[in-house]
């Protein structure tokens, strides 16, 4: 049964506010020290706990099956439905021109005043993991989304780990997506095996700079753990969507937009913003008419109730304080003018303008990246890009007249912080002047 049902933003309770705002947020505390001793035991022991765990998919397993050999991606790649390969290659292309579109100067050098040169250089991380979600679904656009930014970064190595199916065989539509992405080795191991593996390092899977991609709390508990040996992307959890809609939005559209983004899992959420009441009520007909018949219907119910809604707004005003409040992995705006709401939102993953820009097509082929912050991260954190393989160091020359004019303010900002060698390291480059 459904329990979908129109609320408005200024009736809701503090209670309930705090339910839908807080979603299914990953806690990741109850299997951290799990975790950890996993974690703890392949920084240790390496390969062999990793080949414990993989028994239960080929019992006499070896590290020589841990990695996807050349020919296994060849046959994988030249599997594929031609149609399908096609895709994504429309999406790899899409993804890879949206993304060099980010890349920065090389280098860049300014006189911030006579005598003092500063500038920043761009630098790629030497190598980094990409943790492919595997399991019962099968993410080929998730590998489209981690790897090719990282190619277009200039990373030397991009690896990937992806959990493996019975006979230690990897999905063949995950292999050839990550060979068309442009992997250099693909290793068939899952969960926190594998960001152990990629954080410490084994004699198999050597140590990465950066994990990134997204998993179950498992994974994210793993990463968490490592993150300080090696860097990592925002930590994610259940994907969701928020649809900002006014009286041009079209019922049945914005239905299917918010019953598509509750089939993902049951912890995924889906909640609708409008100003007009007639579409509210409109959206949950509809979604009530069409459930029975739809399939993944308890993962649909599930997400509905437990961390969905649909909410009516007095005005534009108080439904734009919800949103950034929200702050969704993806805002979806079906209004009159999208682009004039715009400037107003302060935070969101990913934000789809029109009636003609659902969800999906970020996910898969519009070119931005779908490695997005949930739970309310999208306040601090952004999507995946091209930044999250650069590092950025800094630059400076100073000329003897350059150092003469800050002589005086460093010296005194030194001393006042205690630090009188600070201080001498200056003054002695003019003391026999």
């Amino acid at each position: 049964m459904i329990k979908l049902m129109v609320e408005t933003v200024a009736g809701l309770t503090l209670e309930r506010r705090e339910a839908i705002v807080k979603r299914s947020a990953v806690d990741v505390s109850a299997v951290f020290e799990d975790i950890r001793k996993i974690v703890q035991d392949v920084r240790q022991y390496g390969d062999r706990i990793t080949l414990e765990y993989h028994r239960q998919f080929k019992a006499q397993i070896s590290a020589n099956d841990l990695e996807a050999k050349p020919e296994e991606i060849k046959a994988a790649y030249e599997s594929l439905d031609p149609k399908l390969l096609a895709a994504l290659k429309i999406a790899a292309g899409n993804i890879e021109k949206f993304h060099r579109a980010q890349l920065d100067r090389e280098m860049w050098a300014i006189e911030v005043q006579p005598g003092i040169l500063a500038g920043r250089l761009l630098r790629p991380l030497d190598r980094v993991g990409c943790y492919i979600p595997g399991g019962l679904a099968k993410y080929p656009s998730t590998v489209l989304m981690t790897i090719i930014p990282a190619r277009v970064a200039g990373v030397g190595e991009i690896i990937a780990c992806t959990p493996p199916d019975q006979g230690m065989t990897a999905n063949a539509t995950t292999l050839a997506a990550a060979h068309l992405a442009g992997a250099h080795r693909i290793f068939k191991i899952g969960g926190p095996w594998a960001v152990a593996s990629m954080a410490y390092s084994t004699a198999t899977v050597p140590k990465v700079d950066k994990i990134v991609g997204p998993g179950n709390k498992y994974v994210t508990a793993a990463k968490l753990l490592v993150f300080g040996e090696v860097g990592i992307d925002n930590p994610a959890g259940p994907s969701e969507t928020l649809i900002l809609a006014d009286e041009t939005a079209e019922a049945r559209m914005v239905a299917l937009d918010f019953l598509s983004q509750v089939e993902h899992d049951p912890d995924a959420a889906a909640v609708l913003v409008t100003t007009w009441e007639p579409l509210a009520h409109k959206v949950i007909d509809f979604i009530k008419e069409e459930l029975p018949s739809l399939p993944r219907r308890e993962i649909l119910l599930n997400a509905i109730n437990h961390h969905s809604a649909v909410l009516m707004a007095q005005n534009l005003d108080e439904a734009m304080d919800f949103v950034n409040l929200y702050a969704p992995e993806h805002l979806q705006i079906v209004t009159r003018e999208p682009f004039a709401i715009l400037p107003r939102i302060r935070h969101a993953g990913s934000i789809f303008l029109g009636r003609y820009a659902p969800v999906p097509v970020g996910d898969y082929a519009s070119g931005t990246n779908h490695v997005l912050p949930t739970g309310q991260t999208a306040r601090m954190f952004s999507g995946l890009s091209v930044d999250d393989f650069l590092k950025k160091p800094t630059f400076q020359h100073l000329t003897k007249e350059g150092l003469e004019s800050l002589k005086d303010a460093v010296i005194l900002m030194a001393e006042a912080e205690g630090l009188p060698l600070h201080a001498r390291a200056v003054a002695e480059r003019f003391r026999y002047v």
